[in-house]
Order: C-alpha cells, then structure tokens, then sequence
C-alpha cells in the first residue's frame, strides 16, 4: 500500500530561464528544419552565456546540398527566439548576442542504423528507455505539483509580455510542495518563488505585492492557508538574468519536462532532437499510452516504460506500472498496447503526426499536461486510444 498522506514538491522554470532559452532554440532550429523537409533529422544542441550563443549539433537531409541554404536562416531564428522571449540586457539583447552555428552534416555511421532499408525497417535513434506517466489528480492528468508550478510561471510570463506587469522580467522560477491525503492534492504547505525584476528598487515584499494576485488566481480555491509559506525572491533581488545571470545549455532540465520527479524519467532530453530519436518520440507516445489508460478508466496512476536499441524499429519490452488501482491487470495492459499501437520509430511518428514543425512551443512550461492543437500540437495528449485499449484487454 502506497502512502496516502505526505507532502511533495516539484519546481518549474520559465521560457527565460537560461536553459530554457537554450532549449527554445534548439527547438525552433529543428522547426524549421522540419518545415523544409519533414524527415529530416536533427540533433541540436544550444549553449548560452553573457552575449553569446552557440549551436552545435548535427542534420541529416535527403538532399545534403541544402544544408548550406538552410543555415543561412539560423541566426535569424535565434534572434526572434531571445527577441519574443523578452531579452533586450545589455549584455544579453537580441541585437546584439554574437551567434556561433556548429551544425553540421549527420553521422554516416549513425544514418546507417536509423535509416529504413529494402530488408530493414527504420530503427531507433539510439537505444534507452522511455517513461510515461499519468494520474488522476488533475485534469490534466499530471501530477498537480509540477502542473500548478507551471501555471504559475506561464501566467507570469501572460501579464509580462502583454505590458499589465512591465516590471517583471523573463527569468523565473517557481516551486510548490503540495499536501496529499488520502492520495489526494488538498491544499499547498509552501510557494517558492523567484523572478527577475527590472526595478533595481523593488524589494521582496513589493515583488510578492506583484506576483501573489496571479498564484493564488492559478491555484486551486483552498489550497493556500493562512499556513502556507511564502518565498518570494528569498535572495533579494534579482535583476541580472538569463545567459548573463547564469550560463544556459540545452536539455538540463528534463524533470521539469516531465512530470517534476513523480514519476520516473528514462534520462534522455528532448529538446532539439527530431522524432526518430526515441528519447523524444518514445517518451511522448508513452505519455500517451499512460493518459489513455487513466482516462479510459483502466486506472487511477499508471506508468509506461518501453526499451529500445538503437538499430532495431520494435520496442525491446512494454512494462506497465498500476500502482495497485488498476481495474484490470497490468499485463494484460501490456498485451493490449502491444495489440493496439505499432511503437517502432515510424509506427510512433504517423500516429502522432510527429513529422511537423511543433516542437517549439514544448521548450517552456512541460511537454505534457497541455491541450491537443488544432495543427498537431501536443498530439501526444490526446485520449482517442482508450476506447481500443479497453476493447483489447
């Protein structure tokens, strides 16, 4: 029996936290590889610091000559990434950051056993495993810590960007510890809270005067109490931010990705990877795999984890984790994904419609617990399998 009475905490970081700058564009660079070629494949890598961004990394096109051509667009890119995420420092400005690209052509050796063949399916990227996760708790069907940290952040970044809190700055970071009973969310035992802020004058308490109407408008009616305990920039303050406060470097934060230390996590990153790399595509379907299950009803908490070798296009093995809620059991879970979704790199991507340029808007604010969009966006989240997954247990 797992506990049911406990408090547990996960944090969150906003879209100018200075790795989540990095992951911005590593994934903007991957769009815009995918818009002028689908199947391309891509691995970037982005490291920020005072005035300076380099890109590194390598892609794979059907037409390698292009490549050149493509390249052209990249300090473009990263300008309009750091110019709509708010960066205009002096010495982090959009204008005038200095951009080194590294990209370069794919590796042969590693084109060779990813690629699809005349008696070979396309393999994995890479081999690892992969987890997926959900649970009841919200909505969403995330955990609520790590889903309410990232409101809290992404409703900052509303009012800063639409001019209602110009003092505010695009750096940030957020943290709740959240009381369980019962195995239920019920109320928050502390907020942790740190944002940049443009007015060298403001102290703590007039940071908090900001930013305590948008927390407690995210959070659930209840779960602050007299009790709760505030952190608002605990340090003091807090003007130098991003790069120039920090160095940034993509894919360092992978549990705020995910499901904020919930759940397990396979290690690999997902920004500025294209979807025939597993550590991404993998790792969403086995969101996908673990929603469907808890919104069919099958079961309150459920984890996926799937193994591959990179290579080889099937998964090594499929485990499935109820927790002791599920309604039916949990192989019988595995044998029904097994019958009712093709997870090989390329059965993963056409279910999901993995091949587009919507990797972008994951770099902030979690990969899962967000809304299907009407261009393919977060397809991961939908629950169209459950019905299927039932029928086949």
């Amino acid at each position: 029996m797992s506990r049911q009475n406990y408090t547990f905490t996960s944090e969150s970081v906003s879209e100018g936290h200075p790795d989540k700058v990095c992951d911005r564009i590593s994934d903007a660079v991957l769009d815009a590889f995918l818009r002028e070629e689908p199947e391309a494949r891509v691995a970037a890598e982005t490291f920020a610091t005072t005035n300076r961004v380099v890109i590194g990394g390598e892609v794979g096109l059907a037409d390698q000559s292009k490549l050149k051509e493509y390249m052209g667009k990249i300090d473009s890119i990263v300008r309009a990434c750091i110019k709509d995420i708010g960066y205009e420092q002096e010495k982090f400005h959009h204008e005038t950051v200095k951009i080194t690209n590294l990209l370069h052509e794919q590796s042969a050796h590693i084109a060779q056993g990813v690629d699809a063949t005349g008696d070979k399916e396309e393999g994995a990227g890479d081999q690892g495993i992969m987890f997926g996760y959900a649970t009841n708790e919200t909505d969403a069907l995330m955990p609520a810590p790590i889903q309410y940290s990232h409101a809290i952040l992404r409703r900052l970044a509303e009012v800063r960007k639409n001019g209602t809190e110009p003092t505010l700055g695009p750096d940030a970071k957020s943290q709740l510890s959240v009381v369980y009973k019962d195995g239920k969310p019920v109320g928050v035992s502390s907020i942790v809270l740190s944002t940049q802020h443009l007015d060298e004058n403001m102290t703590s308490a007039d940071v908090r005067a900001v930013v305590e109407p948008y927390i407690l408008e995210v959070l659930p009616n209840g779960w602050v109490s007299d009790a709760t305990e505030w952190h608002v920039n605990p340090t003091g303050k807090f003007v130098i931010g991003g790069p120039d406060g920090d160095a940034g470097l993509t894919g360092r934060k992978i549990i705020v990705d995910t499901y904020g230390g919930a759940a397990p996590h396979g290690g690999g990153a997902f920004s500025g990877k294209d979807p025939t790399k597993v550590d991404r595509s993998a790792a969403y379907v086995a969101r996908y795999l673990a929603k469907n299950v808890v919104a069919s009803g099958m079961a309150e908490r459920c984890t996926i984890q799937l193994s591959y070798a990179i290579g080889v296009s099937k998964p090594l093995s499929i485990y499935c984790d109820t927790f002791g809620t599920g309604q039916v059991d949990d192989a019988a879970i595995e044998r029904a994904i097994d019958q009712c979704m093709d997870l090989t790199p390329r059965g993963i991507r056409e279910h999901l419609g993995m091949n587009r340029p919507i990797y972008e808007r994951t770099a902030a604010y979690g990969h899962f617990g967000r809304e299907p969009e009407a261009d393919g966006g977060f397809s991961w989240e939908k629950t169209d399998l459950g019905e299927a997954l039932k029928k086949a247990v």
